[in-house]
């Protein structure tokens, strides 16, 4: 095909851990590619295998269920999937997208294994970093927000696991992003880190 090699060149690597139409098409601007031919492009790379779709319009050369949050931005991935990435839990969790765009919530499934997408609130958007994966730098919530938002979304959080994190815990990071949260959220979520303190 005409523009395989460019295109290959341009989007298979790190640096694209997903593309959209528009961004091929941005790539291509001027180069003669018309959006029929770039339709027809994309089915035969997804037929063959060489490209994979994440969801409608959002596609990637990659395996590795690490890039399917990129293709929801702006996202971080949290829960117990971040606890995982921290090396707090070794259970392989499946992915979990916390992403502030409108999108369809719930489980879905990239190369054979789920992946969770869950919206959050742009005012609880905050409390990530970016970490190494393989050779993806991806963005996870700190420990602390990781605890705010099982208790949020009242997810359980196993005491055990707790109880190795807590040294690693920072109170006063903890104590600062509760303040964006209602009072009696806040005393909750201290209280119940105050109690695994004393036990």
């Amino acid at each position: 095909m005409k523009y395989a090699k460019e295109f290959e060149k341009l989007f298979n690597n790190n640096k694209f851990p997903v593309f959209t139409i528009g961004d091929i098409m941005l790539a291509f601007e001027g180069s003669g590619m018309s959006y029929e031919y770039l339709r027809l492009m994309l089915h035969k790379y997804a037929r063959s295998g060489r490209i994979k779709r994440i969801s409608k319009g959002v596609y990637t050369f990659h395996n590795d269920t690490i890039v399917v949050g990129f293709a929801f931005k702006p996202f971080y991935y949290g829960l117990e999937s971040a606890l995982s990435l921290l090396g707090f839990s070794t259970q392989g969790a499946n992915n979990a997208v916390m992403t502030i765009r409108s999108v369809r919530t719930g489980v879905r499934s990239f190369e054979g294994r789920n992946y969770r997408v869950m919206r959050i609130k742009s005012k609880y958007f905050f409390g990530y970093k970016l970490l190494q994966y393989d050779s993806f730098w991806v963005p996870v919530s700190d420990l602390e927000k990781t605890f705010i938002d099982m208790e949020y979304f009242k997810i359980g959080i196993r005491k055990e696991l707790v109880r190795e994190a807590i040294s690693k815990l920072d109170m006063n990071r903890l104590n600062k992003y509760l303040k964006a949260y209602n009072v009696s959220f806040g005393r909750k979520v201290a209280g119940y880190f105050a109690d695994i303190l004393q036990q």
